[in-house]
């Protein structure tokens, strides 16, 4: 595995600090790793390197926040085991594409999508406190979105959380607390299959990671802390906020 001998001190530290806002940010609207990735690039680490460490990192934070809306009753995981399973697949299939192909296509169409999404929180009656009437069964949601999103996660990844927010909100009418906790274990399958097989192939930088999670849980479990206590009124903005500006990201860097 790489070392971290080209690091300084006050790096190491940046980053930490970095991990800790992304936990944060991440537990309520998701885009941790829009923020992550780029200081990691920031820092000189090699693509490969930079995409294993982020993966690695990024999972301590959302086990944390799964954790805690688990704990809080949010979160209830029997009906999204088939749905775990696709995200598997999907992420491990499209890590494995991403490592052969470019995606430059699909980073061309990611911005219209997402500003699709921002509009449709701002605007949908269905984003809301309360739960609504569910427009697909469990069964079909957790095969096309487990695993259509869990591809997409792996091979791609910017506003994967979102993307799964909107799927249990407008598809299975989840209130919005109820919609962004149970994200969490989808985008944790499938970031923890793209980190093992980073991890594989020699991409990582352990102690740098290590450092970087722990950071991650505490900003996860305090971000996670206020969702469960203000819900839509949080959650609706952040996400909207967030999509936007990595949509922007997106059409400038293109």
């Amino acid at each position: 595995m790489p070392e971290l001998g080209d690091l300084t001190p006050l790096t190491y530290l940046l980053l930490t600090a970095v991990g800790f806002a992304a936990g944060f940010i991440s537990s309520i609207a998701g885009a941790g790793g829009m923020i992550t990735l780029p200081a990691l690039l920031w820092a000189g680490i090699p693509p490969l390197d930079a995409l294993g460490t982020n993966k690695f990192q990024s999972v301590f934070g959302t086990l944390s926040s799964t954790h805690n809306y688990f704990r809080s009753g949010h979160l209830d995981f029997r009906p999204l085991w088939p749905g775990l399973l696709a995200a598997v697949v999907g992420a491990a299939l499209g890590t494995w594409t991403v490592t052969r192909l470019g995606g430059e296509q699909l980073q061309t169409l990611l911005p219209i999508l997402l500003i699709a999404i921002a509009i449709y929180f701002a605007i949908s009656p269905r984003i809301a406190d309360v739960d609504s009437q569910p427009r697909m069964s469990n069964g079909l949601f957790n095969l096309l979105i487990g695993g259509g999103v869990g591809f997409y996660g792996g091979f791609f990844g910017p506003g994967m959380g979102s993307i799964y927010a909107l799927a249990f909100a407008a598809l299975l009418g989840y209130n919005m607390r109820r919609a962004t906790a149970h994200t969490k274990p989808l985008v944790l399958a499938t970031n923890f299959t793209s980190m093992v097989i980073f991890i594989a192939g020699g991409h990582l930088l352990l102690g740098l990671a290590l450092c970087m999670g722990l950071a991650q849980m505490i900003g996860a479990r305090l971000g996670s802390n206020m969702v469960i206590a203000r819900g839509a009124m949080l959650v609706r903005p952040a996400i909207i906020l967030a999509t936007v500006a990595i949509a922007i990201k997106l059409l400038l860097e293109a």
